[in-house]
């Protein structure tokens, strides 16, 4: 649930076949007393009765060691998808293509989301950097690199139900909101107060709303998908830090 800070009020808010045996057959010579005719050879045919006790038993252990397959536990999927981001640029440089990759190893985590109750974790509070976004508004991507914020952060009380979001240079925009809790993992946010450069306060207009829903959380990740459709992921830096009131 990290803010657009400029423009925009955004929120950050993966059988052996076998062939038929060939018909014996006999000696050129014509007083051979045995032909292939006395002692006709019928095909195998492909019926699972008919497979050696062998093929039956390495078929049947290939079957039911399928169900024996553990899942990924969230660890290796974290791994995988911190992987996936790493070269992104917190997604300013992902192809729709990466965007889409990065989506389903996000969807496989969140499917074994440890915390399933986050608005009433303690793991929630503190100091989130923001590490990829699928959100245009927060990366900035129509400004020249040199004028887009280096680094964006998200700080979460979820006792007072407080949000800050701070951008840092060149410009350490921020701004709060209140959150109002639509259920255990979904929030309604309205921002209050934004202030440029981190300390000239302008108030937010009454429209500058959303809707974040926190679909994965321990005590090292955050994922999030907000009402505009964007996806966020982001680590835990300062679990002691505190809104300023």
């Amino acid at each position: 649930m990290v803010m657009a800070l400029s423009s925009s009020s955004s929120l950050i808010l993966n059988t052996t076949d076998y062939s038929p045996h060939k018909p014996l057959h006999s000696p050129s010579s014509s007083s051979s007393s045995f032909s292939s005719s006395h002692f006709p050879i019928k095909p195998l045919i492909h019926h699972s009765h008919n497979l050696p006790i062998s093929q039956k038993w390495r078929r049947n252990v290939s079957f039911f060691t399928s169900f024996l397959k553990k899942p990924k536990d969230a660890s290796t999927i974290k791994e995988e998808l911190l992987e996936a981001i790493a070269s992104l640029d917190r997604g300013a440089d992902a192809t729709p293509e990466d965007q889409q990759s990065v989506d389903q190893i996000a969807r496989k985590l969140e499917a074994v989301n440890p915390t399933k109750a986050p608005l009433k974790s303690s793991l929630l509070d503190g100091k989130w950097e923001l590490i990829y976004t699928t959100s245009q508004s927060i990366l900035q991507t129509k400004r020249p690199k040199i004028l887009r914020s280096v680094t964006n952060y998200q700080a979460i009380n979820a006792d007072t139900l407080r949000a800050q979001n701070m951008e840092s240079l060149p410009f350490f925009n921020q701004v709060t909101a209140d959150l109002t809790p639509l259920n255990t993992r979904k929030v309604a946010v309205k921002f209050d107060t934004f202030k440029i450069a981190g300390f000239i306060p302008v108030k937010a207009p009454d429209t500058a709303r959303g809707e974040l829903e926190i679909t994965y959380l321990d005590e090292e990740l955050r994922v999030s998908r907000g009402d505009k459709g964007n996806l966020f992921i982001l680590k835990m830096v300062d679990p002691s830090y505190r809104i300023p009131a």
